[in-house]
C-alpha cells in the first residue's frame, strides 16, 4: 500500500492528523490515568492541589531550620533502558532514577522533598509508562518524597520505536549549619562503605558490550547460579536510611560519596579538601561475580574497571577514626552490611591498594 493510501485509510477511520504524525493524545491521557493512584499516594500535606496542573505546588515550610538551603539534582538511568527493553522489565527503572537522585543530594546532607520525572518514547505505550512511573512512585513513597509532577513525551523520529528515555529531578533541603561539603575531612578519618545492589545506573554500555552474546535467561555458574536478566535489572538502592541511623547515633559524618559514573576513582575526590586523599584497600571486600564477568569478557584494565563500574560499592561515609567502630555497629544494627574500605591520607585523589 502506498503512503497516500495509508493516510487515506487512517483518515477514513477517524484518526486525527496528529495521530497520523505518530502522536496519540489519548494514549497520554491513558498513561496518566494508569499511574494516578500511585502518584497520589506520595503526596504529603505539603503538596497543594492534585495531579494534572500545569505545575506542581509544594508548600515550603522550613520553620525548624535556621537557614534552609535547597539542594537539587537531575540525572538519568543511561542505557539501562536498553536492558529493560531486552528483558521486558520496566518497573525497576522508576526506582532507579528516584534512588539515584536521592543519593546524589544526600551526599550534601540534604533530605529529599519532591521529585519530577520525564519519560519519553517514539510511540507512547501507556502501560509501559505507567509501569515506570508507578515504580518511581513506590520508591518515592518508601522515602517520604512527593512525586510532584512530570512529563510523558511522545516524539516519533527522535526516539527509536520500542525504546525509551528516563530522567529525574530531585529537590531537597538541608539546614546550612548541617551542610556536609567535605571541608572537615582530615587525614586519619575512616572510610566506611556500603554495598551496591549491582551496576545501579552506570556502566551499562560496557556491560551490554561484554554480555550481549550470552544467554541472559540461563542460570550461570560464573554468577553463582544467578541469571543475567535478574542481576542486570536489580534497582539502584537508596542510602537515606543508613544516613539517618548515623545521625541518630551522633556519628560525625564529615563527607560522603555516591559511587556512580566514574566509580571509586572519580567520585570520592569531589568532596576532598586540598591536601587530603583516600587510600582504598581493594582486598577489603569481594567484588561480586557480575563485575568480574564484565571485566573479563570486555578485557578491561583494572584501573578502567574501577572508573567505569562501582565494583560492588554503592556509597561511602567518611567519619573520624575514633568513631569507626561506633559507625560500623550503628549501620549493622540498622540492617546494613558495612565495612572499612580505607582511610584518608595525605595527598590527593584515590589510591587503590591491597593491605599488606
Amino acid at each position: 500500500m502506498t503512503q497516500g493510501n495509508t493516510d487515506a485509510a487512517e483518515a477514513s477511520t477517524g484518526a486525527s492528523a496528529y495521530e497520523r504524525a505518530g502522536v496519540s493524545i489519548d494514549a497520554g491521557h491513558r498513561a496518566v490515568a494508569l499511574m494516578k493512584g500511585a502518584v497520589a499516594r506520595t503526596h504529603t500535606p505539603a503538596v497543594l492541589g492534585g495531579i494534572g496542573g500545569f505545575g506542581g505546588l509544594f508548600r515550603a515550610a522550613f520553620g525548624e531550620l535556621a537557614d534552609p538551603v535547597l539542594v537539587a539534582s537531575t540525572d538519568g538511568v543511561g542505557t539501562k533502558t536498553k536492558v529493560a527493553v531486552r528483558t521486558g522489565r520496566f518497573a525497576g527503572l522508576g526506582a532507579d532514577i528516584v534512588n539515584h537522585c536521592v543519593n546524589d543530594i544526600l551526599v550534601q546532607g540534604a533530605r529529599p522533598l519532591f521529585f519530577l520525572d520525564y519519560v519519553a518514547m517514539g510511540r507512547l505505550l501507556p502501560e509501559r509508562v505507567a509501569e515506570v512511573v508507578t515504580g518511581a512512585a513506590r520508591a518515592c513513597e518508601a522515602l517520604g518524597v512527593a512525586l510532584l509532577g512530570g512529563e510523558t513525551a511522545e516524539m516519533p523520529g527522535v526516539y527509536v520505536e520500542g525504546e525509551l528515555d528516563i530522567v529525574g529531578t530531585i529537590v531537597g533541603v538541608v539546614d546550612r549549619p548541617r551542610l556536609i561539603d567535605g571541608s572537615r575531612i582530615e587525614v586519619g578519618d575512616a572510610v566506611i562503605a556500603l554495598p551496591s545492589t549491582g551496576l545501579h545506573t552506570n556502566g551499562y554500555s560496557l556491560a551490554r558490550m561484554a554480555l550481549d552474546k550470552l544467554d541472559w535467561t540461563e542460570a550461570s555458574a560464573d554468577l553463582g547460579g544467578e541469571r543475567l536478566e535478574d542481576l542486570l535489572t536489580v534497582p539502584h538502592r537508596a542510602y537515606l536510611g543508613a544516613f539517618d541511623a548515623l545521625l541518630a547515633a551522633d556519628v560525625d559524618i564529615r563527607g560522603m560519596a555516591h559511587i556512580t559514573g566514574g566509580g571509586l576513582i572519580d567520585n570520592p575526590p569531589r568532596v576532598f579538601p586540598n591536601g587530603v586523599g583516600m587510600r582504598v584497600d581493594t582486598s577489603s571486600w569481594t567484588v561480586p561475580p557480575l563485575f568480574d564477568l564484565i571485566v573479563r569478557r570486555a578485557g578491561v584494565e583494572r584501573s578502567e574497571a574501577f572508573r567505569a563500574l562501582n565494583m560492588g560499592v554503592g556509597f561511602l561515609f567518611i567519619v573520624p577514626g575514633a568513631q569507626r567502630e561506633e559507625a560500623l555497629t550503628t549501620l549493622r544494627t540498622a540492617g546494613e552490611s558495612p565495612w572499612v574500605i580505607g582511610e584518608m591520607v595525605t595527598g590527593s585523589g584515590v589510591t587503590l591498594a591491597e593491605a599488606p
